[in-house]
């Protein structure tokens, strides 16, 4: 029995190396851990913690020599100790190898993307909160070719050091990924040396924003108001009529408005104006020389809204505010407009009664929208978008000490009862290029009909405005049903035409009721940036509103060139020519001549 165990004990470490040699190749392809089942005969072999290497095996492998020595010895311990070979503990140990084997040659991990792939794993688990997170988030565990991951098993120190080294790869990704627009140590360097460099100019920086921080902290605490601005505009206007010499002289003339625009919002707006001014228009004569009124049709932008001796007068309130994204609404308190929030699509002729637009009050867009005005409310329905609609009621203040108006109490009067204009436009504007608008308008006027609001005929003939004395005595008003089409489109960013046009059924209230047709259209070439950038140049001739079928019909032709000084300086010299004014068949002309100076603030 002892020369059989001697026997034993030489052969065992051949038959294991052999064993070995036939394993190797799975276990070499296997670079996760080893099975806990498969630790045994490791260890018994004295392996390192280093895993099977090639050169581990070939130096466990047993050469021919040894094989050919313990080859007869092993025969024997085979046929000496049969009853030995079959105990359970010799049975469990083969149990082990095998296992050891299979799993070397077919348990190849793999990578998984989701924790869903893994069959055996629940959300019920312990541990799968943790498990998805390391699988999705970082994609560093994997599974079994069978799409398990066992993961009540033992892991060997293999598959710990496997898994281990995909976390902090995956890490190592991560930090670089995150850190690739970092600031590296050369660059700080190269900021160090500029500061050295620029140490006096960045002191002297430094103290000019300690400055401003001051200058800023003194303004917050005296200022006018954390909700509004005040923004101004002053016209200087040098001016004369020459076709009648002798009658209207030279002058020199302004117009002042100041307009604090307040904000509680931050989309809302609310507007109070101040306006004063001595800029009277020129007058008409008759041939014996007789002052017969206002020249009507070349009446200028700096003449609307004159108070006359510069007197101070609030003559703009109004609300602006939005309702929803596209929507938006307009409540004037007084001397609103319609022109203050439809379109008129008269491109760069209009600048709303401004100082840079047209000289003319004519040529700043389609008289359609200067019927009337004052208190009342406007609403645009798709502000904003390619089609939108427009509307508006507004009835008059009883501006310039007139009784007519929305704020006058007595009968006839009121917001209902006195004289208003109601418009509704529509709007198409599908690109920057071209915009369209087509208007219609229902009016009852007491006084003047393009009045725009301010008490006094500022556009038309005395005809179209029912000025002769035959149709306003005993008549009770007007009452006026028209539609207009107004036009603007780009031709490239130096050209741009825009023209209108419009009719007007308008019926006088008396006995014997007397109606006329008035007309009305324009046609505008604009150049802007001509000569150099915010320069304007406008060319223009139409017909303003004149009653048809009575006398001749006037022509008003307007050519301006607004010189950008600065941008809150401008020049604009101009000439207005007005054939046949008033419809006047003796065929006296108007020529008017403006330097027209603007200074915005």
């Amino acid at each position: 029995m002892s020369k059989n165990l001697s026997k034993t004990l030489l052969v065992f470490p051949a038959l294991l190396g052999a064993f070995i040699a036939v394993a190797a190749p799975s276990v070499a392809a296997e670079k996760a851990a080893l099975s806990e089942e498969a630790t045994a005969p490791s260890s018994t072999l004295g392996l390192t913690e280093q895993g099977l290497t090639e050169q581990n095996i070939a130096q466990a492998l047993p050469t021919e020599q040894n094989i050919a020595q313990v080859l007869p010895a092993a025969q024997n311990f085979a046929q000496a100790l049969p009853a030995a070979s079959n105990t359970p503990s010799d049975s469990a140990s083969l149990e082990q190898i095998n296992r050891y084997v299979r799993e070397g040659r077919s348990n190849q991990l793999g990578q998984v993307t989701s924790v869903s792939q893994l069959t055996d794993v629940r959300p019920t688990d312990w541990a799968f909160q943790a498990l998805q997170s390391l699988v999705e988030r970082y994609g560093c565990i994997v599974g079994y070719p069978d799409r398990t991951f066992r993961g009540n098993r033992a892991t060997t120190r293999f598959e710990f050091a496997a898994g281990l080294n995909a976390c902090l790869d995956k890490i190592q990704e991560l930090i670089a990924a995150a850190t690739a627009d970092f600031v590296r140590k050369e660059d700080l360097e190269v900021v160090k040396r500029l500061q050295e460099e620029f140490a006096v100019e960045l002191a002297a920086l430094r103290g000019r924003v300690e400055s401003l921080e001051v200058r800023t902290a003194t303004l917050e605490k005296q200022q006018f108001s954390t909700t509004t601005k005040l923004s101004g505009e002053v016209i200087f206007a040098v001016t004369d009529e020459f076709a009648q010499p002798g009658r209207n002289e030279t002058v020199f003339q302004n117009r002042v408005r100041l307009l604090l625009s307040s904000s509680f919002t931050g989309q809302d707006k609310l507007v109070v104006r101040l306006a004063a001014g001595n800029a009277d228009p020129f007058r008409t004569f008759d041939l014996a020389g007789n002052a017969t009124g206002n020249i009507l049709e070349g009446f200028q932008q700096f003449n609307f809204g004159s108070t006359g001796g510069n007197r101070v007068v609030a003559d703009w309130v109004a609300y602006y505010f939005p309702i929803g994204e596209n929507i938006q609404v307009y409540l004037p308190a007084y001397g609103g407009l319609h022109y203050d929030y439809m379109p008129t699509h008269a491109g760069y002729f209009e600048d709303f009664d401004g100082g840079n637009g047209g000289l003319s009050y004519f040529a700043s867009r389609n008289p359609i929208y200067g019927i009337g005005g004052g208190s009342g409310a406007g609403i645009t329905f798709g502000a904003g978008r390619a089609i939108s609609l427009s509307a508006g009621y507004l009835a008059d203040n009883g501006i310039g000490g007139s009784t007519l108006g929305a704020n006058n109490p007595a009968e006839g009067n009121g917001l209902f009862n006195g004289s208003y204009s109601a418009i509704a436009q529509l709007n198409f504007t599908p690109n920057e290029k071209l915009s369209v608008g087509l208007a219609y308008v229902n009016a009852f006027r007491k006084g003047d009909v393009f009045d725009g609001g301010g008490g006094a005929a500022a556009n038309g003939t005395s005809l179209a405005n029912f000025q002769d004395a035959g149709i306003l005595g005993g008549a009770a008003g007007r009452v006026v049903n028209g539609g207009g089409i107004s036009g603007v489109f780009k031709l490239s960013d130096k050209i741009a035409i825009n023209a209108w046009g419009s009719y007007f059924d308008i019926d006088a209230l008396r006995d014997g009721r007397r109606g006329r047709e008035v007309w009305s259209y324009a046609l505008g070439l604009s150049f802007p940036d001509f000569g150099k950038p915010g320069n304007v140049l406008g060319l223009l001739a139409g017909t303003p509103p004149y009653a048809g079928g009575i006398g001749n019909i006037p022509i008003h032709v307007e050519g301006f060139y607004r010189v950008r000084l600065t941008d809150n300086i401008s020049v604009t010299p101009g000439v207005i020519w007005v054939i046949d004014p008033g419809q006047n068949r003796s065929g006296t002309d108007t020529l008017i001549g403006t330097v027209r100076t603007t200074f915005t603030f």
